[in-house]
């Protein structure tokens, strides 16, 4: 069994244990969104959609990172004309990202796209909204209602006076009605603003006012270090209270790193694993290591593991032995060069600093075989069942 101290705590102490809004299901492609799915991570592509081998190879890319789905902008004939070859190859399902032009939407959904990120309200008459939906239910798409505070409609601004959150909601609710109104409830919806408050107030009372299930994201959130905090905190605070069932992490930076910090938010809180999951301390003058340079090593060396466990390392003895008990592998720096080695939660060994990393990255790998095997021999014995 792993030792992750939060898989092994949700359940003894209530405080660590977060009850997600009830929300009703869809399908992207072939992964579920809401319901008692798993939260979904999603990015995606900066590259011209119609250069296809390009956006390819970014997908690749992010589906190596871990993400579930990915979204790529279709701006042009071109591009719908791109996505049918791209959708073909890519191994993870594809949300069209369509503004203003129907065709676009109906090419889209006829190219292979899983979803179709549009706004009804915004792609001209009935007549033109309905064939949109007529292509999505053809072919099998979801749609996403997608309202951001920076292109609120005209008239609810009028209304409001600025973007806020009842402007946000209304303009959602809205957009969602049209496509009530035409039997299509394979939707879900976001209200995004670049300012953390003003999301989190929105998604609050969109979450009161429709059970469809939402997709999280503070937008254009920034740079990696700032929008990855900002990021944290909005999409935090609204995971931590139960809200939202796929979540989109908007950084100005490389996308793969929107599909690490999508997971390390996740992971802090406890709603999905994946990979190692590294407890290190920042290191002062006790420390019997280099623990800072350690440690960038040792999640260098481990990015390649999907296998959800935990890994302390710890510079001495003050926290190490506390933390290591509830990790799968741990070292704890000591004294005279060496250090101590824990397997799930026990003392090992002593362990020269010289030679450490290669010793812990075996470890660590042996465990995620020894778990794997765990997982895959459970899997048979309840489908055996």
């Amino acid at each position: 069994m792993s030792h992750d101290p939060t898989s092994q705590l949700a359940h003894v102490r209530p405080w660590r244990h977060i009850e997600r809004r009830k929300s009703r299901r869809i399908m992207v492609g072939d992964v579920p969104v809401g319901g008692d799915a798993p939260i979904t991570v999603q990015s995606m592509t900066n590259t011209p959609t119609s250069d296809a081998a390009a956006t390819l190879g970014q997908i690749r890319r992010l589906e190596e990172a871990g993400a579930d789905i990915v979204r790529v902008s279709c701006p042009d004939a071109d591009s719908t004309a791109a996505l049918r070859t791209i959708a073909r190859e890519a191994r993870v399902p594809l949300v069209a990202d369509i503004h203003f032009h129907y065709r676009r939407g109906i090419e889209a959904a006829e190219a292979g796209a899983a979803c179709l990120r549009i706004n009804p309200g915004n792609i001209g008459s009935p007549d033109r909204v309905r064939e949109v939906i007529q292509a999505a239910r053809d072919h099998g798409c979801s749609m996403r209602i997608g309202v951001n505070a920076g292109s609120l409609e005209r008239d609810l601004l009028e209304k409001y006076g600025e973007p806020c959150p009842e402007a946000m909601v209304e303009s959602a609710l809205n957009h969602a009605r049209i496509l009530q109104d035409h039997d299509f409830h394979e939707f879900k919806i976001s209200v995004k603003a670049s300012d953390p408050f003003l999301t989190v107030a929105a998604y609050q009372q969109l979450a009161e006012a429709i059970d469809c299930p939402l997709h999280l994201g503070v937008t254009e959130a920034g740079p990696l270090r700032a929008g990855t905090i900002k990021s944290a905190i909005g999409m935090g605070s609204m995971l931590w209270a139960g809200i939202g069932d796929t979540i989109r992490v908007s950084l100005a930076a490389d996308p793969v790193e929107e599909v690490k910090v999508g997971f390390d938010i996740l992971k802090s809180l406890g709603l999905r694993h994946r990979g190692v999951n590294i407890i290190a301390c920042p290191s002062c003058a006790r420390q019997g290591f280099n623990v800072i340079e350690t440690v960038g090593v040792l999640e260098e060396r481990l990015a390649h593991l999907t296998t959800p466990m935990s890994l302390s390392i710890i510079g001495c003895v003050v926290n190490g032995p506390g933390e290591a008990l509830y990790t799968d592998v741990g070292f704890t720096g000591g004294g005279k060069g060496a250090g101590m080695v824990y397997l799930d939660g026990k003392t090992a060994h002593k362990l020269a600093n010289e030679g450490m990393i290669d010793h812990l990255v075996g470890l660590v790998e042996a465990k995620a075989a020894e778990l794997d095997a765990a997982r895959a021999r459970t899997a048979a014995l309840e489908a055996a069942e």
